[in-house]
């Protein structure tokens, strides 16, 4: 990046640490950070819709609907993550070049499994391998995106269900005998008032979330984790900037990372916990209460 950096061998100090961590890889690891944020991003919302969705089929009075909700919510909870995060993203992908093949190539008369090996024709290939660099990760990171939506989708919808169930009996009934309807009385009374049930829930899933996201470097996507151990092995000689390991100060830096980004939730947390419990009947909400009270 530097002018200097043109023979590294003959830098030292100062200069030597300037034009290593400026090296093209150490700018695609600071970029993987934003990964992290942006598998975020995509994913809460699919979380909460899955949660939602999930939690609204366990509380429907038809029984496929309901017997659908119970056993999404069930079979993912009960399987280990890790299954369901490296098959997830296998099965869409081998699903979609299938439907891609069966349109695109109807005239293929190869078997598609061939032992192993997943062979469909060229155009059903999802991208095609003439797309560029970018392409490909970015579908290979919305897959993964889906996968972690779709595990923790399940357990937002066992937090939102129990939350919805926490609202008081008796208020329920005070809809129905205003004569409000099943969705006048979820959009009214449960939905505004579930957020003081849920959050807690929410919030150390949240958690769970973030300390997932390493596992964004087990479905093949380049993550901090991925470029942490690129850059921390050892380098010999025939590097440009050859050095011993230095994994164990590159995943210090993680750690410190996510104890930061965990820190900075608790708080954001804390501060929503009580705006949403404000005069609720709950701990937290009477809490809230009481020190609005003694303040006064």
């Amino acid at each position: 990046m530097f002018d200097y950096c043109v023979d590294p061998q003959s830098l030292d100090g100062f200069y030597w640490w300037s034009c290593y961590l400026t090296t093209v890889k150490h700018i695609s690891f600071y970029k993987s950070f934003l990964v992290v944020f942006a598998l975020l991003g995509v994913t809460v919302p699919l979380i909460l819709i899955f949660g939602f969705m999930g939690a609204v089929a366990r509380q429907s009075k038809l029984y496929p609907i309901r017997l659908f909700g119970i056993t999404y919510t069930s079979i993912v909870r009960g399987v280990p993550d890790i299954i369901f995060f490296l098959f997830v993203p296998i099965a869409l992908d081998q699903g979609i070049e299938y439907l891609r093949h069966k349109i695109k190539c109807p005239d293929w008369t190869d078997p598609i499994r061939q032992g192993n090996d997943f062979v469909v024709c060229q155009l059903a290939k999802m991208p095609m391998g003439s797309t560029e660099q970018w392409i490909h990760e970015t579908y290979g990171f919305f897959l993964a995106a889906l996968a972690f939506s779709i595990v923790f989708g399940a357990f937002a919808a066992n937090t939102i269900n129990g939350a919805i169930n926490a609202i008081p009996r008796a208020q329920i009934e005070t809809g129905v005998a205003y004569g409000m309807s099943r969705k006048q009385i979820f959009m009214r009374i449960q939905f505004p008032q579930m957020w003081a049930y849920a959050l807690p829930g929410l919030s150390n899933l949240w958690m769970i979330l973030i300390k997932a996201t390493p596992l964004l470097f087990l479905l093949g996507v380049q993550d901090i984790v991925y470029w942490a151990r690129e850059l921390g092995g050892t380098k010999t000689a025939r590097f440009t900037y050859p050095h011993e390991d230095w994994r164990l100060g590159y995943f210090i830096v993680l750690l410190v990372f996510y104890l930061l980004l965990s820190w900075l939730s608790e708080i954001f947390f804390n501060k929503l916990t009580l705006k949403v419990t404000k005069g609720q009947a709950t701990l937290s909400g009477m809490n809230n209460k009481n020190s609005g009270k003694s303040s006064s």
